[in-house]
Formats: structure tokens, sequence, C-alpha cells
């Protein structure tokens, strides 16, 4: 297996298309209008790539097709498409794996190596629109800022092993993100951030210290969205942001 990030020039040519969904491509992707094979269906591509290198099925699934690529990059893309190359290996780091996609694509709160795997990887909650600072490893890695998503593949594909198994000596790229993600917890804890279920609808209504605290402000940063799913249950969320005027 090898990896090309998307462009034009793949258009023809037989390929994988992992996470994100491009034409002319076997699909394993949760994106919307994905042809993903039903038996290895799942919530993440990140799920779906584990589901495949276990599946007994692999080659008949994989067409035989070698070259995996993906359009954009973020945790989910990046650790589908390391497990789609590493194949059965990958499988010992399953809980970890999909727990950091889930914390890049939805925010969620599924465990604490999850959320600062895909801090280090994509940055802190960047399911906000207002947040696109780029990889924090790319940027290790390279000794400067990468704005690009094929040198940021290149670079951050041959740590992610290492990342998983060594994430506090990878510290410095995702401790601001976590303390922000940790106040805003203990504030839905204290009270001071809370939570009230209407039906499908989760209204939540930030407390004006959150603001004030380590590592977050309304200038950088939008809602702490990973600590927001771990206390709202709706399906769609309302949140009140505090601004300087209330």
């Amino acid at each position: 297996m090898r990896f090309e990030f998307y462009t034009d020039a793949l258009e023809n040519v037989p390929k994988l298309s992992v996470d994100g969904t491009v034409d002319n491509s076997v699909h394993f992707s949760h994106w919307e209008g994905n042809s993903t094979p039903t038996e290895v269906k799942a919530d993440t591509s990140t799920e779906i790539a584990l589901s495949l290198v276990a599946s007994p099925n692999r080659a008949a699934l994989t067409k035989g097709i070698e070259l995996v690529t993906n359009n954009h990059f973020d945790t989910d893309g990046t650790l589908s498409c390391w497990t789609v190359l590493t194949g059965e290996r990958a499988l010992a780091y399953r809980d970890l794996l999909i727990s950091a996609a889930e914390a890049g694509d939805f925010s969620e709160y599924s465990s604490d190596d999850g959320v600062r795997v895909s801090i280090a990887i994509q940055g802190s909650d960047q399911a906000s629109p207002n947040n696109d600072d780029g990889s924090p490893l790319a940027r290790l890695l390279a000794g400067e800022e990468v704005d690009d998503d094929a040198r940021a593949y290149d670079l951050v594909l041959p740590k992610v092993e290492h990342l998983l198994t060594h994430i506090n000596e990878y510290e410095s790229l995702w401790r601001e993100g976590w303390e922000s993600v940790v106040a805003a917890v203990e504030s839905f804890e204290k009270g001071e951030s809370t939570v009230v279920e209407h039906s499908d609808i989760s209204v939540i209504t930030l407390a004006p210290e959150l603001f004030d605290g380590v590592g977050f402000s309304p200038t950088r940063h939008s809602a702490p969205y990973t600590a927001i799913s771990k206390f709202a249950k709706g399906r769609l969320f309302l949140v009140a942001i505090p601004t300087t005027s209330g």
C-alpha cells in the first residue's frame, strides 16, 4: 500500500478513497455520498478502516488496489489512511484510534488520550470553522508552519504510531488545547457552565469565567466543543457565549 494526496492527476487511476470521497475510486469513508461497502460502514472513516484491515474479505473489498488517497488533512483522514497503510498491526490501537477520530471529526470526548492525539494532529477543537491553524505535529516536524495538506501527510503519517505510543512526549503540542478542554469540563462540573435539555435541543450557557481562564480566549477560539459534547445530549446545540457586554 502507498499513499498519495489526491490531485486531478489521479482522477482516472484506480485508488482507495479513504475518508474523503473522490470519483473513480473505491470508498472507505463516512462522508456524505460515499459508496462504502455496507459490511465495514461506521461513524468515522478510521473505524471503517479498522474494519477493513480486520476483514477476511479485505482483498475483495479493496479490489487489489494499492493506492490510498484523501483530499483533505485532519485527524480522521490521517488515522484512517494510516490504518489502511499499516494493516492488521493498527488493530492493536483500535480504541485509541477511534476515540481520536471521534474527537477530531465530532469533538467527542471518548478518552483523554484520544483528545490529546487529535489536538496534536489537527489542532484544538478543529471542528470549529474559526480554527485553521494547521497541524501542530506537522509544524513541529517541519520546523515551520505547514499550510499544504499533501506535505502535512508526508510529515505526519510516518510518525503516527510513535504519537499513539508516546503521547506524553508530544505534550508541547497538545497541552494548551488540552487545558482549554479541562477548564471547560471543570466549569460544567462546578455548575458554572450549564446545559438544559429540551427534547432534542441542548441549550448551553458558558460561564464568563471560562473565557478569562488559562488557554481559552473568545478572540482565539469558538465554543469548547469537546467539553460541550461531554455534557450535552441533544441532536442540536444552542450555545450562549458571553461577550464584553454580557
